[in-house]
């Protein structure tokens, strides 16, 4: 955790998220914040999986082309 984040500023915001929520919503944002952040990883390391195969592709040297 950054030094600036303590447990008063975690709590204000706590409060804050509450105050604007409400108690009932919160579990509902929660559950789409985790979703959002796991679909976000996972499109993360598709994009990566796929710079690697192509960057994996380009140095493969080509056969067809004459060595002058």
């Amino acid at each position: 955790m950054p030094n600036w984040i303590g447990w008063p500023e975690i709590v204000v915001v706590v409060i804050l998220a509450v105050v604007i929520f409400g108690p009932k919503r919160l579990p509902e944002l929660g559950a789409s914040l985790g979703k959002a952040i796991t679909g976000f990883k996972k499109g993360l390391s598709e994009t990566e999986r796929e710079l690697r195969k192509a960057t994996a592709e380009k140095e493969v040297p080509a056969e067809d082309e004459e060595t002058v």
